[in-house]
C-alpha cells in the first residue's frame, strides 16, 4: 500500500518526467493569462460599445494610397488596403536585401583591399553608416530628393516618355492583365527550374568526371516556360505612356520619392552591416587556403570566388539571416516618410474604424510570418552550403 502510494512522488525525481510537467505547467499559464487578458479587454469594449471582431475588413476603405503595386481604388475594401500595404512591404523589403547584399558583398571586399585608399573609402562608408540612425538617413534621402528634383511642370526628360520630378520617376508601362501575372509565373518558374537543372548537371558532372557544357540545357530551362506561356496566353502588349499635364504627370508606373528614399535608406545602412559580415566570413578562411590557390594558378578573383566565398558561407550566412530579418522589420518606418507600407496603412484603417486591436494583430501576424519565412529560407540555405565535417 505504501508502494503505491509513493509511485506518483516517486516519478517526480524523474528528470523526463518533470521536464514535461514543467512544460505543461508553463503552456497552462500562458494560456490562462491569455484568456483572462482576452475576456478583460472583450467585457471593456462591450461596455463602451465598442465593434469588434474582422467584419470591418469588407467594408469599403474610402482612403487612397499614394502607390500600389497591385490594383486598388479607394471604393475598395479594407482588407484590400491591407493587402496592399503588405506587398508595399514585401516589395520594398526585397529590393532592399537584394541591394543591401549586393553592395555589402562589394564593400565588405573592398575592406580588404591592399590598396589603402579603397579600404580606407570602404572602412568610412561603413562607418558612417552604422553609426547614425536609419530614420535620420530616411529623412536625408527624401528631403535631398524632394529639393533637388524639380515639380511636375517642369520635370526633367531624360529619355523620351521618361519624367524625373519631385513627384518621382514616371515611365511607360504595360496594361496588366492576367494573362500577364501567368506569363510572370512562367518566368519564376523558369528561374526555380533552371537552378534546378544546373544542380542535376553538376551532380552528373561530380559523379561520372566528365565535363559538359551545361549552359545550353540551363538557358533552355529558363526561357522555355515563358516562351510557352506567351504562346499560350498571348498577352496583349499595349503600352500607357505618360502624359505630360500642366500640374501633373498622368499615365504610365510612378516610383515615388517615399520609395526611393526608403530603398536607399534600408539598402545602405543593411549594406554596411553586410560588409563587416563579409570581411568577419573571409577573414575566418585560412591564408593557406590562398597561397594553395596561387600555387595552382588561380589568380585573386578566381580565388576568391571559387576558394574563399564558398568556404566563408558557413561564417556568413547566419549573421545574414539577422540582417534580412532587420531590414525587413526596419521598413515599418516607413510610415515616418509617408511611404504606404503595411504600417501605415493599417494606422489608417483603425483611425477610420476604431479596431485597434485587431489591426496591430494583423501586421503582428504578418511580421511575424514573413520574419519565420526568412528564417526557414535562411536556414535551409545554410544547410545547403554548408561544409561536411569529414
Amino acid at each position: 500500500m505504501a508502494s503505491s502510494t509513493s509511485s506518483p512522488l516517486r516519478l517526480l525525481y524523474d528528470v523526463r518526467v518533470r521536464a514535461v510537467l514543467y512544460q505543461v505547467v508553463a503552456v497552462a499559464l500562458v494560456i490562462g493569462i491569455g484568456l483572462y487578458l482576452f475576456g478583460n479587454v472583450s467585457r471593456k469594449l462591450a461596455e463602451q460599445n465598442i465593434a469588434t471582431g474582422f467584419a470591418y475588413l469588407d467594408r469599403p476603405a474610402g482612403f487612397v494610397i499614394s502607390q500600389s503595386f497591385i490594383a486598388y481604388e479607394s471604393s475598395d475594401t479594407y482588407a484590400r488596403a491591407l493587402l496592399v500595404g503588405i506587398f508595399n512591404t514585401i516589395w520594398v523589403s526585397v529590393f532592399a536585401v537584394t541591394l543591401s547584399t549586393i553592395l555589402g558583398l562589394i564593400v565588405g571586399i573592398a575592406r580588404l583591399s591592399r590598396n589603402p585608399m579603397l579600404s580606407l573609402l570602404a572602412l568610412l562608408y561603413v562607418e558612417a553608416l552604422r553609426n547614425v540612425p536609419l530614420l535620420l538617413y530616411l529623412f536625408l534621402w527624401y528631403a535631398l530628393i524632394v529639393a533637388v528634383f524639380p515639380p511636375a511642370r517642369e520635370a526633367w526628360q531624360p529619355l523620351p516618355d521618361v519624367y524625373l520630378s519631385n513627384g518621382g520617376l514616371i515611365v511607360p508601362s504595360l496594361r496588366w492583365s492576367q494573362a500577364h501575372s501567368g506569363v510572370l509565373l512562367a518566368v519564376l518558374a523558369g528561374i526555380i527550374l533552371a537552378f534546378v537543372v544546373a544542380g542535376m548537371l553538376r551532380r552528373r558532372r561530380v559523379a561520372t568526371g566528365r565535363d559538359q557544357a551545361a549552359w545550353p540545357f540551363v538557358l533552355l530551362a529558363l526561357l522555355a516556360p515563358p516562351l510557352l506561356a506567351m504562346l499560350l496566353l498571348q498577352p496583349d502588349l499595349v503600352v500607357n505612356w505618360p502624359q505630360k499635364g500642366r500640374f501633373r504627370i498622368t499615365g504610365g508606373v510612378q516610383v515615388t520619392p517615399e520609395f526611393t528614399a526608403l530603398l536607399m535608406g534600408l539598402s545602405l545602412s543593411a549594406s554596411a552591416g553586410i560588409a563587416e559580415i563579409v570581411r568577419a566570413g573571409i577573414l575566418s578562411v585560412g591564408r593557406g587556403q590562398w597561397e594553395a590557390a596561387r600555387a595552382v594558378g588561380l589568380r585573386d578573383r578566381q580565388t576568391m570566388r571559387l576558394v574563399v566565398l564558398p568556404q566563408a558561407l558557413r561564417v556568413i550566412v547566419p549573421p545574414l539571416t539577422s540582417s534580412y530579418l532587420s531590414t525587413f522589420k526596419n521598413s515599418s518606418l516607413a510610415i515616418a516618410i509617408g511611404y504606404p507600407d503595411l504600417v501605415m496603412v493599417s494606422n489608417t484603417t483603425m483611425n477610420q474604424t476604431g479596431q485597434a486591436i485587431e489591426g496591430i494583430a494583423i501586421f503582428m501576424l504578418v511580421y511575424l510570418g514573413m520574419s519565420i519565412t526568412i528564417s526557414l529560407f535562411m536556414n535551409w540555405y545554410n544547410a545547403r552550403v554548408a561544409l561536411v565535417e569529414r
